[in-house]
């Protein structure tokens, strides 16, 4: 049981927790929200300074640590005028660096890994009472991450664990020496989760793992994942399943089937593609090819015509020649993605990649980019225009349309994902977590537009969820602060490439 760290002063303390990276770590920060309010604090009112602050960092970037430092050292000041003010660093970058990290900031209070998040609380009552910085940095998992209490930031949506880990070697990520190989939860405790959610309002839920198609590997069922999918499907109350981010070399037909024919697994699929080179695959220690890539592609388009598909591309690794991106943007033109998170590549010290020779020119990489964007920019706007006339039913979202209120429009999400910007007139009330149907008007590259009236509005138990929260005395303004642009509900991020 964790001990109450508001005991011994007249109010709780507050927290904030900033979050940088993959959707592992957006999760990985609900739960240590949770776990400092089930120990007590409270989280801060937006505009006031917390007294304590977590970091949840990701070292996927090469200036990833440059980041954290920055953001360390603007805290410096405020640290040295409040002594209890408590910062804490976690995540990816925690468990790389450890020690370095109160070397060069030394008024950090607590370090702590990837692998025991739980001992957040304990590790900064600890610093408090002994007055000297806590790293506690584990090599393998403690406790699987989902017996720890969570809060979630979305009433209507969550993520769901199904294992952490990864089991691959790719040459330009630092993601299983970080996080371990793959360790599978049971599908008991993964369906129990997801109905105890249901019963809570959640109305979507997106399974989440580094390699979320290998699920089962460890317990030895090839086919545990498309199991998983269709045991989701008779979940009463479940509206929409999705996952992310699987591996085209584990990526199997039954999966597909199961997609196809379980009502509530939506037509949407994140498939990193990183190349479309099969030598710079090679060479990433992709266990694939191209033509394997697109067959996959294929097959679901096949099974779900409509079926959005996005992607992970990296670009100027090293060795890449302009022959090598050629056929990178062959294979865009052919895969048709309805979106695509692009990266130029950078090196992260502590993986093969950055070793090797041939590393490209930032120029070169620069101009290289550009034209990919350019591209998918183009077969996304494409995409979009199909459909224009089309009639979707919309899971209503909050805070995802930045134009909103200027434009007296809301936001919603269409079963492919799509972020749709629909007329607000008419429909006073709707709350985030309900469903309204609407007809596209226009598209976008990056968004459709609904600017006819609604032609159907569904109040939800998510909506009720949603509006019961607000009711709370607690303040329901994120603190997370993303590092890459968001696509979908509950804000989710695109894996990174290290995660792909």
């Amino acid at each position: 049981m964790t001990t109450s760290i508001a005991s011994g002063s007249a109010t709780a303390r507050t927290y904030e927790v900033r979050t940088y990276g993959c959707q592992m770590n957006v999760h990985d920060s609900e739960r240590l929200s949770g776990l400092l309010e089930d120990a007590g604090y409270l989280k801060a009112s937006e505009g006031t300074q917390a007294d304590v602050v977590v970091f949840n960092t990701c070292a996927v970037r090469e200036n990833a640590d440059n980041k954290l430092y920055g953001n360390l050292s603007h805290l410096a000041p405020i640290k040295e005028a409040n002594p209890d003010l408590q910062i804490a660093v976690g995540g990816c970058l925690a468990q790389k660096d450890r020690a370095t990290i109160t070397e060069k900031a030394p008024y950090v209070d607590v370090v702590f890994g990837t692998h025991n998040i739980g001992s957040l609380p304990v590790l900064l009552e600890r610093a408090r009472v002994q007055e000297e910085a806590q790293v506690e940095i584990l090599e393998s998992l403690e406790v699987f991450p989902s017996t720890l209490p969570t809060k979630r930031e979305s009433a209507y949506a969550a993520w769901v664990s199904v294992s952490v880990g990864c089991n691959n070697t790719c040459t330009f990520c630092i993601v299983p020496s970080l996080r371990g190989k793959e360790k599978d939860r049971r599908p008991g405790e993964i369906l129990a989760e997801i109905e105890a959610l249901v019963a809570e309002g959640v109305s979507e839920v997106t399974l989440l793992g580094q390699n979320v198609n290998a699920y089962g590997v460890e317990f030895g069922d090839r086919q545990a994942f498309s199991k998983l999918l269709r045991a989701c499907g008779e979940i009463e109350g479940l509206e929409r399943v999705r996952f992310t981010s699987p591996h085209p070399a584990e990526f199997t037909d039954d999966v597909i089937e199961a997609m196809a024919e379980t009502p509530n697994v939506m037509p949407s699929l994140h498939m990193p593609l990183q190349s479309g080179s099969d030598r710079v695959l090679k060479a990433m220690r992709r266990s694939y090819r191209s033509t394997k890539f697109l067959g996959i592609i294929d097959r679901v388009r096949a099974a779900i015509p409509h079926a959005a598909i996005t992607t992970d591309i990296i670009v100027g690794f090293p060795g890449e020649t302009e022959e090598d991106f050629q056929a990178t943007l062959d294979v865009v033109r052919e895969s048709r993605f309805s979106s695509a998170f692009t990266f130029q590549y950078s090196k992260r010290p502590g993986t093969p990649a950055a070793d090797l020779p041939d590393q490209i020119s930032p120029e070169v990489v620069k101009d290289r980019y550009g034209r990919l964007v350019d591209l998918v920019n183009e077969i996304a706007y494409d995409e979009n225009k199909k459909n224009v006339g089309r009639t979707l039913e919309l899971l209503v979202a909050e805070g995802e349309g930045r134009k909103d209120s200027s434009t007296n429009r809301l936001s919603g999400r269409a079963p492919d994902n799509r972020l749709v910007h629909f007329d607000a007139a008419g429909v006073e009330g709707v709350r985030p977590g309900d469903m309204v149907k609407v007809e596209i008007t226009r598209a976008a590259p990056h968004y459709l537009i609904a600017d006819n009236p609604v032609l159907e509005v569904r109040r939800t138990r998510s909506g009720d969820a949603w509006e019961a929260r607000q009711g709370q005395t607690e303040p329901e303004t994120r603190s997370v602060g993303l590092g890459m642009p968001s696509v979908g509900v509950p804000a989710p991020l695109p894996a990174a490439p290290a995660c792909g």
